[in-house]
């Protein structure tokens, strides 16, 4: 053949392909978890919305576990603040 190579074989389709698929993960994860949370806890403040949606998708995951033990607003708070102080 030609050497003829198609746009979706390109390196730089690949990683812009891949970085969106994450962004797009990390949105519907960041999404997930205020949901959860918000049933869980109750309406959250905004400054607290701020600090999940600023969390890593890693973060998000761990969050989206540990809110399973959540039963009050001070349990989210203790685990942001233990986030902070070991990151």
């Amino acid at each position: 053949m030609l050497g003829i190579i198609t746009l979706q074989e390109t390196r730089v389709y690949r990683e812009i392909f891949t970085e969106g698929e994450q962004r797009g993960r990390k949105q519907g994860e960041k999404s997930l978890v205020l949901r959860l949370l918000t049933r869980r806890v109750g309406e959250l403040p905004q400054q607290v919305c701020q600090q999940v949606e600023s969390l890593s998708l890693e973060q998000l995951e761990s969050l989206g576990e540990a809110l399973l033990d959540f039963t009050s607003m001070a349990d989210l708070n203790a685990w942001l603040s233990w986030l902070r102080h070991n990151s």
